[in-house]
């Protein structure tokens, strides 16, 4: 009785974790940037939670981060980017934007979940070069109510403060989908992106101007490949990898705030 009980109690401890490993990974992939550079980009995904995140540091030691939340159709970017302290900046500075996700901008968490690699030291570049996607980012987010939007986003944001951004367009989107309509704060007119100076332009340090960020996912999982075989319906046999690359302009109140457009 005593071995059967002991048996029982390594199954029920046992049992969880197997559980877990198909729901939830993290793999390591090594992924060549734009300049030549060589990255480590760590993608984690959680079938329960139905999120996908790939994060990795960029060559001017710049962390992005890309989380996608499926079951709220919502994906977060955020860069922490390092400061300039001779310059009067701080250690970092962090920047979040926030998104509508759309169905197919890259494969499904559960299929990410179940990813394995059987060379982890092939360094990868992408089966696909996408164009860049422009954002005009001419709304806010109040992190203190985001968790209406998505739960994960005081989370990701906490450090961008006041720098968490979205658009219009995205606001209408979730407004119509019956988010609650206070955690967004539509820039007024006087605060148009289109209609400032850039900051790069800008002279004054402490002038408000519209600054852009420009950020690539140089690798993700964005489709499932499907093989014929023997039977009538085809199988998931692997994955396509892209690249994609974003434009971020949005409005700051002072260009002090955005000094690696000066630099651009």
């Amino acid at each position: 009785m005593n071995a059967r009980a002991a048996l029982v109690r390594i199954a029920l401890v046992v049992f969880p974790l197997l559980l877990s490993v198909s729901v939830c990974s993290r793999l390591t992939v090594l992924v060549r940037l734009n300049d030549g550079q060589i990255t480590e980009e760590l993608l984690e995904a959680d079938g329960e939670k139905d999120v996908v995140t790939v994060e990795f540091r960029q060559s001017d030691g710049t962390l992005i981060t890309f989380l996608s939340d499926f079951k709220r159709h919502v994906k977060i970017f955020r860069a922490l980017v390092l400061g300039e302290p001779e310059k009067g900046q701080s250690q970092y500075q962090a920047l979040c934007f926030i998104s509508h996700l759309d169905h197919g901008e890259l494969i499904p968490s559960e299929a990410m979940a179940r990813l394995r690699q059987k060379n982890p030291h092939v360094v990868r570049s992408a089966d696909e070069r996408r164009s860049v996607e422009q954002f005009t980012m001419n709304a806010a987010l109040n992190m203190s109510r985001s968790w209406h939007l998505s739960t994960h986003i005081y989370n990701v944001c906490r450090d961008a403060r006041d720098l968490v951004y979205t658009r219009q367009q995205d606001v209408k989107y979730w407004l119509e989908k019956g988010v609650e309509g206070s955690i967004f704060d539509v820039f007024p007119q006087s605060l148009n992106v289109t209609d400032l100076q850039s900051c790069s332009s800008t002279t004054d340090p402490w002038q408000p101007c519209a600054c852009s960020y420009r950020l690539t996912l140089e690798w993700f999982p964005c489709q499932l490949k499907y093989c014929r075989g023997q039977g009538p319906n085809p199988y998931k046999c692997g994955i396509k990898s892209c690249s994609k690359g974003y434009r971020f302009d949005f409005y700051t109140p002072h260009k002090q705030l955005c000094l690696w457009d000066e630099d651009n």
